[in-house]
């Protein structure tokens, strides 16, 4: 049999395990099977050409699909597929919580639903503004008396706290100025866990004690109080707690988890590849106190005010049409040190293109699931800051 022929035949099969999601074969039946058996620098040969010609949705559907036929693909298929930062691709669920490209960013956009308050995250497949895209993340508002949150999944219409597709929240203050992000798993070994109702929710379905699902704080935001009531361009901050500021410097790092916590396995029953059984600990990253540096600190770039237009104006390069409050570019230049190159590189952009559609591009060392949380602060009503 030709390698072209097994080439043909596999991703055929491939394509079937995707497909087959609601009754998966038994794992050790797949380890037995004739494609179990494949000589390793074969396997890794066919691999190695899907990963190279499947490079963009819903193509790479066939790239997830091979992770999920046994153990010894799935061991050559997480070897050979590399993190949104070094491939600039976004390939099995872990890669929303994994730091985007370091160069170009990552273009994505988010679709609005008014009437029942959720919202919707879309990798974008092209450079127009208008295709179908891949979904990603779906997030829901839950407006309380003193508060407001934003439950957000994996899962387009599951959007429950107490869900196996719960990747984290956004939770904002009465006013509407402040923000905290919580993570559904710990973003390194040292970080503490919120106690709360959901929280106690999220444990119900929890799988494994080792790692706890619940609610941690990765990130604040603040908007600045307009106490004059003037109308100019809202100012806005964003403390990562789990990212060190050195992480946008030449050779800086930012924390890259490796597995989605066992709470969401649930989701993807076909691909055993996230029923990792190896410690716990291999799931969290260092903690940020013992890498002897500062919080990474996120401020939006001021716009400049235009004559002609008589309106304040940002840089999108195309990717912005319609002029918004919302509108924000944001960068890690510190407020009072002189700008350099590497600070002043937009972290993350949003704007917005149509009556419900906004346009999200992120790049390192920001995730694309802290990217949309951040956008999401910029959808809530601020009474005190317009």
């Amino acid at each position: 049999m030709s390698l072209k022929t097994i080439f043909q035949d596999m991703r055929s099969r491939s394509r079937c395990v995707v497909q087959d999601a609601s009754a998966p074969p038994p794992t050790d039946a797949l380890d037995q099977s004739c494609w179990a058996n494949m000589p390793q620098e074969l396997l890794r040969e066919v691999l190695m050409r899907i990963e190279a010609s499947e490079t963009s949705w819903p193509f790479r559907k066939s790239v997830v699909a091979c992770a999920g036929v046994c153990r010894s693909w799935r061991a050559i298929t997480k070897e050979i597929v590399k993190t949104p930062e070094l491939s600039g691709r976004l390939t099995f669920p872990i890669s929303i919580k994994q730091p985007g490209s370091r160069d170009p960013l990552l273009q994505c956009f988010i679709k609005r639903n008014r009437s029942n308050q959720t919202y919707y995250l879309f990798l974008s497949l092209t450079s127009a503004l208008t295709d179908d895209g891949k979904f990603l993340l779906a997030a829901r508002k839950c407006k309380r008396p003193t508060y407001t949150d934003y439950i957000i999944s994996l899962h387009a219409e599951d959007l429950s706290k107490g869900s196996s597709t719960y990747v984290g929240k956004l939770r904002s203050n009465f006013l509407g100025t402040k923000f905290t992000i919580f993570d559904g798993q710990p973003p390194h070994s040292g970080a503490k866990i919120m106690k709360s109702r959901s929280t106690r929710l999220v444990n119900l379905k929890q799988v494994s004690p080792k790692v706890p699902a619940g609610n941690y704080p990765v990130a604040h935001i603040s908007y600045e109080l307009n106490v004059l009531g003037s109308r100019g361009p809202r100012r806005m901050q964003c403390i990562m707690d789990a990212i060190p500021a050195s992480s946008v410097e030449l050779g800086g790092v930012a924390p890259t988890p490796t597995e989605l916590s066992l709470s969401n396995v649930e989701l993807f029953p076909s691909f055993p590849f996230l029923r990792s059984k190896s410690n716990a600990d291999s799931l969290l990253s260092e903690p940020l106190g013992s890498q002897k540096d500062g919080m990474l600190v996120l401020r939006n770039k001021t716009p400049r005010w235009h004559e002609q237009l008589q309106c304040w104006c940002l840089n999108f390069h195309g990717r912005v049409t319609i002029a918004s409050v919302k509108n924000f570019q944001l960068v890690a230049s510190p407020e009072n040190d002189p700008p350099t190159a590497e600070n002043e590189k937009i972290i993350l952009q949003f704007g917005k293109v149509g009556k419900d559609l906004f346009t999200m591009d992120y790049r390192y060392p920001i995730s694309a699931f802290q990217a949309f949380t951040i956008c999401l602060s910029s959808f809530d009503t601020k009474i005190a800051c317009e």
